[in-house]
């Protein structure tokens, strides 16, 4: 198996832009939604495809967070920029969402986004990295200690920002320097920001350079109280603005011009900037036979001509010229704003406008000039029709796809200019990203592409003018709507970052995932993400080798969930002898490319040592890092951890309850059974049963397989709910049909409490069930009280489950041992998934 290093995708620049304002528990700051909407119209300019947000949550930046990094997933360059409140504490830098109170211990770890998980992403996706950070302003926060791995961390009293080392090829730039406070300035933006979204719209400048300018600035604007910094590890050259085209223009022209007849218009096409600067003219050498005038004045040689005037350029050959045909010349040069150049040639042909037969050349050139103007009229009109009210379905997640729009002409004098640019996403041509400032020759259209944001839904309304010369330019809007797979709706899986959708669980995945799964492999083959969901799909009804088959493709093809699942199918034995040391190799590749369920999965194991040489620190910090990103299995491993403390990190239940109300924020129904035992027994929280019968209820209604036992307990036992034998019994009964030993266990205790009215071979049922679910061997007492029971009993409860089996087990072995056998046998009939549980 070799683990591609990025998918491919070629030129791809991403920009993240964070703008946080309205605080909830701390004070509001006044400029970064104007920083952020600043910032972000400079990066969509230079070309960049740019995900925008503005006053986030700390699940609102999961979220986003992770549809940025799919985006980011094998880019040249990937940038983050946050304006906002931010914290350092331990040498650690944070970024504060705006519903962060941080009274807490803990809520560092669950509220705040470390910066240094950031940049991992980053480096993990991209060639190059570039965080810019105006998040330096004084620390408003209710606490100085927080926990920050295994120790409990006292912050200092400096404000700022902590430096930061970078890794090879990025760039951390910061509003200020280390530990020195940025300001919001006088204006509705930082100084800083200000002074960067100016300066990077430099063409051709390398970002150290913009940074220097962008310093220059803000020293002077704050009178020397704010230094803007960074730390640098770049070798490539980063161009923010990059402007590299030359003015469009046509190959050499050739026209007749009749002597004697006054100026003639020259019909030469106005340049196009495809980049969307303006364009000047200047005239290298001018006809001999003849001035040039625009608007009845002379040309002379080097003097500037506005672009958009060059269709007005006429030549005025004086009378006696042309007696005999002539041949002359005009050169001249388009210069852009950005120092593109492009040579222009016109060839004339004089001959005399005199007599009968310049008067055919007069009278020629006329019919000729309004036939241009009307085949270039309807040139316009088709193309306007070509483009107009449009809706083009366009996928998401597969690369800029093509628009095939089948514009109607090739004439070199129509150019379209972007007249609004999709809101999200980007367009593109084979050999450029369009920006909105940018123009399209007609023969490029084509040609044009538009990728989908990821994450966004909603449809899209361009916009073009589409123009001529001197022609009546006429406007034409079409719309762009994104639309998600089939294959990503059925078979998509939660917190993949090469992913484009929420995801489902196992148990979600419908039986027809895997026929639109193939589709989408067979549409698009070097997609790996559809082999890895096709590979779900295929695990979910059962079709192991076919799976596992996939799922290598996947891998192979740089998939990174794939990786991860391939340790999964090592770890548990599907498909395969269980390899626990394959496994944690497959679970580290994953990680080491920043996959959550990797750095779980691989953190896990390094804590407890499965498989491989304990190492605490690491283990715990991977399962941190997989917390952060959203993934609730490592919030309640960490839990567990805190709760009762293990290998050396502290025990602190505030700490742990801290994390399994984030896994119930996120939806997570484990969290939501652990939380509400707390609830009930006051660990690390006040106790509330009202709260726990709640969470358990919520719990049940997900699927949760223990909550049920959970919530039987406590009708049971009749605490903080009225005492109710029967609705414990049916609650212990879902529990065993979803998995639960445990509450298969309680089931068989009930009925013996019955006295004499207790049905014996139920008991022994259940008994069986337990035994039969307790695959670790975690309840031994359920095989050593279904020892006592008598022969009657169990002869009566095999012939029960054997009658509920379709197919015949092979029998053999202790009475219990067939009992333990079959049961689990009819479990497994009622539960073909067990990926479910």
């Amino acid at each position: 198996m070799s683990l591609t290093t990025f998918e491919a995708r070629a030129d791809r620049r991403v920009a993240f832009v964070i703008g946080n304002s309205d605080y909830r528990e701390f004070p509001v700051l006044k400029n970064p939604d104007k920083d952020a909407a600043d910032v972000a119209t400079t990066f969509k300019a230079a070309g960049f495809e740019v995900f925008v947000a503005r006053d986030l949550t700390k699940l609102q930046f999961e979220k986003q967070f992770r549809n940025y990094l799919a985006a980011a997933d094998g880019a040249d360059l990937a940038v983050v920029y946050y304006s906002g409140h931010g914290f350092q504490i331990g040498g650690e830098n944070f970024l504060i969402p705006v519903d962060a109170s941080l009274k807490g211990a803990a809520d560092i770890e669950v509220q705040a986004v470390k910066l240094d998980d950031v940049l991992e992403q980053l480096r993990s996706k991209s060639k190059i990295q570039v965080i810019i950070l105006d998040a330096c302003r004084n620390n408003p926060f209710p606490r100085k200690d927080y926990w920050l791995k295994d120790q409990l961390i006292t912050a200092g009293n400096t404000g700022g920002l902590a430096q930061v080392k970078s890794s090879l090829n990025t760039l951390i730039a910061f509003a200020t320097e280390p530990g020195a406070v940025a300001y919001d300035g006088a204006g509705d933006a930082s100084p800083f920001s200000s002074a960067f979204s100016r300066r990077a719209l430099a063409p051709n400048q390398e970002i150290r350079t913009v940074m220097s300018a962008v310093r220059r600035d803000v020293v002077q604007a704050t009178d020397g109280k704010q230094v803007p910094w960074e730390n640098s590890s770049l070798i490539d050259d980063v161009v923010l603005m990059r402007r590299d085209s030359r003015p469009s223009l046509p190959p050499v022209l050739e026209k007749v011009v009749p002597s004697g007849v006054g100026p003639v218009a020259l019909d030469l096409p106005e340049p196009v900037d495809v980049g969307g600067g303006a364009i000047t003219i200047s005239v290298e050498r001018p006809p001999a036979l003849g001035r040039l005038m625009l608007d009845g004045k002379p040309v002379e040689v080097g003097e500037p001509i506005e672009g958009k005037d060059l269709p007005r350029l006429k030549m005025d050959v004086p009378k006696g010229a042309g007696a005999q045909e002539e041949v002359d010349m005009l050169a001249y040069a388009a210069r852009d704003d950005w120092g593109g150049e492009s040579q222009g040639i016109m060839v004339f042909r004089v001959k005399s406008g005199q007599g009968a037969e310049g008067e055919k050349i007069v009278a020629s050139l006329e019919a000729e000039q309004k036939q241009q103007v009307l085949e270039r009229g309807i040139h316009i009109t088709g193309a306007a029709e070509a483009i107009e009210n449009r809706d083009i379905s366009v996928p998401v997640g597969v690369g800029p796809v093509p628009l095939k729009l089948d514009f109607p002409t090739k004439d070199p004098a129509v150019s379209l200019k972007l007249a609004s640019y999709p809101a999200t996403g980007t367009l593109s041509l084979p050999d450029r990203t369009l920006s909105p400032d940018s123009s399209l020759m007609a023969d490029e259209v084509d040609h044009l592409r538009y990728e989908p944001q990821i994450g966004a839904v909603k449809p899209l309304i361009v916009g073009f003018e589409i123009r001529a010369d001197n022609a009546s330019s006429k406007p034409a809007t079409m719309k762009l709507s994104p639309s998600v797979e089939p294959c990503d709706r059925e078979a998509g899986e939660p917190l993949d970052l090469q992913g484009v959708v929420p995801g489902l669980l196992p148990n979600e995945i419908s039986s027809n995932a895997v026929d639109v799964c193939r589709a989408a492999v067979k549409a698009y083959p070097d997609v790996a993400r559809f082999r890895y969901q096709l590979g779900r799909a295929l695990l979910a009804v059962g079709k192991v080798e076919e799976a596992k088959k996939a799922i290598q493709e996947a891998a192979d093809k740089g998939h990174v969930r794939a990786v991860f699942e391939l340790g999964y199918l090592n770890a548990t034995g599907t498909g395969m002898p269980v390899n626990r040391k394959q496994a944690n190799t497959f679970y580290a590749a994953a990680s080491d490319k920043g996959d959550p369920y990797g750095m779980t999965s691989w953190g896990r194991a390094l804590f407890n040592g499965y498989g491989v040489e304990r190492d605490t620190g690491k283990g715990l910090d991977l399962l941190l890092k997989a917390a952060a990103m959203g993934h609730t299995y490592a919030m309640n491993d960490l839990a567990a951890i805190f709760t009762e403390g293990r290998n050396g990190v502290p025990a602190d239940p505030a700490r742990a309850v801290a994390f399994l109300k984030a896994g119930v924020e996120r939806q997570d129904m484990y969290s939501m059974n652990l939380l509400g035992r707390n609830y009930l027994s006051g660990q690390g929280v006040e106790k509330d049963p009202k709260q726990s019968v709640a969470l358990f209820q919520k719990a049940i209604d997900l699927g949760q397989p223990y909550a049920p036992a959970s919530l039987g307990r406590m009708y049971r036992d009749g605490v903080g709910v009225e005492q109710n034998l029967d609705e414990a019994q049916r609650l212990f009964e879902l529990a065993t049909a979803r998995g639960d030993q445990s509450g298969a266990y309680d089931r068989a205790a009930m009925e013996m409490q019955k006295g004499d009215k207790a049905d014996r071979a139920a008991a022994v049922r259940y008994l069986a069930l337990a035994a039969a679910l307790d695959l670790r061997n975690e309840l031994p007492d359920a095989r050593s009280t279904l020892a006592k029971f008598g022969a009657t009993a169990k002869t009566a409860a095999l012939k029960q489950l054997r009658g509920e089996l379709k197919s015949k087990i092979p029998s053999g072995g202790s009475v219990d041992d067939q009992l333990v056998k079959t049961a689990r046998a009819v479990w497994e009939q009622a539960n073909p998934r067990r990926d479910v549980f």
